[in-house]
């Protein structure tokens, strides 16, 4: 479902540091993958930066939890976090938009007992042939937690063109 840009995303930053996606949450200013951070410091979304991004170019945010409900027992997995188009550089690298979202921001929020989920932060460049109106909810309504499990990125991906993800980050959370 979305294990072709999860595994491709993780390979990204193996191969290349430079291409890790510059995160701050909360109190917790530059997030390096795998860093293990509190629920509690997690609600918020997060601001992102990227040295690498083109100045004249738009992007595409997605962010899932690929471990969901548990990381031994993934049957509601991955659950959609968060989409936002139409972002853009600053000068000081800031990820920044003010377009509708795509998919509302949630927290983190595994169940009790489980063992930390890995939150995943995939940046793309927008293809131009992207339009937010097909794909934003009407009225900024917010996703139902129904519309957000056992969802399809590589579907999705494909659906509207995205290429491979520019810039990569992750977190673990309980």
């Amino acid at each position: 479902m979305s294990g072709n840009h999860v595994n491709e995303a993780f390979s990204l930053i193996e191969k290349d540091v430079s291409k890790v996606l510059g995160m701050t949450i909360g109190k917790h200013e530059n997030v390096q993958p795998g860093a293990r951070l509190p629920r509690k410091d997690a609600q918020e979304a997060p601001k992102l930066f990227f040295a690498g991004a083109k100045p004249n170019t738009k992007y595409v945010i997605v962010s899932l939890d690929i471990d969901a409900p548990f990381p031994s027992f993934g049957v509601l997995g991955p659950i959609l976090h968060w989409i936002q188009s139409d972002v853009k550089i600053t000068d000081s690298s800031l990820l920044e938009f003010d377009a509708p979202f795509v998919a509302n921001w949630i927290g983190p929020a595994p169940p009790p007992g489980s063992a930390p989920h890995r939150y995943i932060f995939f940046l793309y460049e927008q293809p131009e042939t992207f339009d937010l109106k097909d794909h934003a909810p009407a009225d900024g309504k917010e996703l139902s937690v129904w519309s957000r499990m056992w969802y399809n990125l590589d579907g999705w991906a494909e659906e509207v063109k995205l290429g491979s993800p520019v810039a990569f980050n992750y977190f673990y959370c309980n």
